[in-house]
Formats: structure tokens, sequence, C-alpha cells
């Protein structure tokens, strides 16, 4: 006992209730005393043991109040919020990219210390791990093999599909804690917390001009460049914002604006 606390032999870790040092003291000694009568596997603690009899119960008990989700533990309900909520508390050392969860940045991780052996034969770009590759392929055959049962729209990734799909069907479950505000995807979510934030992270580098997404920043550089993309089809003039264009070309149609 040192100052009111109990301190393990094996690596020095200290307790102040003497029932969590036995439950720590198991690390070392392998001891897992509480079995599943269900399938044989064993546990260190009782605690472990109930998480996972509800893989044979089914029994989900803590549910999503956004979606109605339900999850076996506390700690993989709280996971699965960050869906909801847009936070991503696991950022890369590396690089500074943010993640949800702790399994998105591991994968994630491996851009960095894994040695990047498959090459895309079209253009040279080597990832790490093999269906990296064949993902980042389909941007040269143009495959899409994820369509919508809805509306037929094709994508390369199931992930934008899922996205995608949210259109049909209303739901939009991303929400801002500010405002209440709802959205679609997670990038839609970030893009307007940045109203509350102030946070204007894309920068103009012709003038220094700021602004909250890079949509916004590609826009106002064709003051710069000149470019006017968006082109009437009655008379070919053509203008840098898809906006004006539309108001030009009630000139063609009589409309009143």
């Amino acid at each position: 006992m040192i100052n009111g606390s109990t301190k393990c032999e094996q690596c020095g870790a200290a307790f102040t209730v003497l029932a969590s040092l036995k439950r720590h003291q198991s690390i070392h000694t392998e001891e897992k005393p509480y079995s599943c009568d269900q399938c044989g596997k064993s546990y260190s603690e009782s605690c472990q043991l109930k998480l996972h009899q509800h893989i044979h119960t089914g029994q989900k008990p803590y549910s999503c109040e956004h979606c109605g989700k339900g999850f076996v533990s506390s700690r993989n309900l709280k996971v699965h919020q960050h869906v909801h909520t847009g936070e991503k508390p696991y950022s890369c050392d590396q690089c500074g990219k943010a993640y949800a969860q702790s399994r998105q940045l591991k994968a994630h991780q491996h851009i960095h210390t894994v040695e990047k052996r498959y090459s895309c034969d079209q253009c040279g770009k080597a990832f790490g791990i093999p269906w990296e590759l064949k993902v980042h392929q389909r941007i040269h055959t143009g495959e899409k093999p994820y369509c919508c049962e809805q509306c037929g729209a094709a994508f390369s990734v199931l992930g934008n599909l899922k996205q995608h799909q949210h259109i049909h069907t209303g739901e939009k479950p991303y929400s801002c804690e500010q405002c209440g505000k709802a959205f679609l995807a997670p990038c839609y979510l970030k893009a307007h917390q940045r109203i509350h934030t102030g946070e204007k992270p894309y920068r103009c580098e012709e003038c220094g001009a700021a602004f909250t997404g890079l949509s916004n920043v590609k826009r106002h550089q064709r003051v710069h460049t000149g470019e006017k993309p968006y082109s009437c089809d009655q008379c070919g003039k053509s203008y840098s914002q898809s906006g004006e264009r539309s108001i030009h070309q009630c000139v063609h149609t009589g409309e009143n604006l």
C-alpha cells in the first residue's frame, strides 16, 4: 500500500481499490476465469463476458437517439454517434487527416507506413493495398458497379451510392449541434459548421481571399483566370457562374425575373 493506493508488483500501476488491482493483474497472469456457456470463449473480466453474450442473445441495449440503430456496448454507440455529429477525434500524426473511428485512422496510416507496391498501369499512381488500386482504376475504366435501384444512377464506390440513396429516402442523418440543421452527407455538415466557427480554410493563391468551401474558392478564381464555363445554348454567350447564365437566358425565354 503506497499513499492509500495498491501497487501492481509486475508493472507498478497503482490502484485505490484492491478489486481493481486484482482485475488488472489478470493482464499479466493471462487468467480468464469468465467463460461463455454458449461457445466457451473466455474473458479476464465479467463485464467483457457480458458484452460478448449479446452476440448470442442478439440484444443491443444501447440505441442511437438520432437514427435508432442499436449497439451491444455504450462504447460502440459513442463511436457511431460521430456519424451524426461530424466529429472526427482520431487524427493522423503524419498528415493531420482526421477520422470518426480509430479503425479508419489505422487503415489510413498504411498510406504512410506500408510500401506502395501496387501501381496503376494507366497513370503510375501507387497504393499499399490491392483494393485501393482496384477502386482507383475505375477512374480510367469508367466502371461504376454500384447502381441505385430507385433511379439507376451508378457509382464507382459503394459509399457514394449509400450517400446518394438519402436523396430518395429523404433521410438526413448528419445534424449540426449548433442549429439542428440536417444534411445528407458528412462533408455537407462539415462545410455548414464553418458558418458557426468562422473557419475559412480555402485561400485564393492570387489575392489571398479566404472561403469556407473549395467550390467557393474555385468559383472566385474565375475572376483572375477569366474562365467562363457556362455557355448559353441559344447564342453562345459565356459566363463565369451558372446563376449569371440563368439570368441571361431570360432574354431568350421572355421570362420576367
